[in-house]
């Protein structure tokens, strides 16, 4: 199933996700740091959604209290939770 989510206090403006089983299809942010969004989505491709959680849960970028990684396990917190 795909699903988008708007992050917040990152510079990625738009998150997209297609999720089958549990596990990440495909991942794509637009805007931010766009080398590093294309290193993360590459990296995240193929995983399941409670390892990626559990491994980027809580990064912070420059005592933002959040960061794009941190946002990614948001997103997928909340398509865990069918909250999206």
């Amino acid at each position: 199933m795909k699903y988008k989510f708007k992050p917040s206090g990152v510079c990625a403006t738009l998150m997209e996700a297609e999720i089958e089983n549990d596990v990440i299809k495909s991942f794509k942010t637009t805007g931010g740091c766009h080398g590093n969004s294309q290193g993360i989505c590459a990296l995240i491709k193929g995983q399941r959604v409670d390892d990626v959680i559990k491994t980027l849960k809580g990064i912070d970028c420059h005592g933002k209290g959040t960061s794009c990684p941190d946002q990614i396990a948001i997103f997928l917190q909340k398509i865990k939770n069918k909250e999206i």
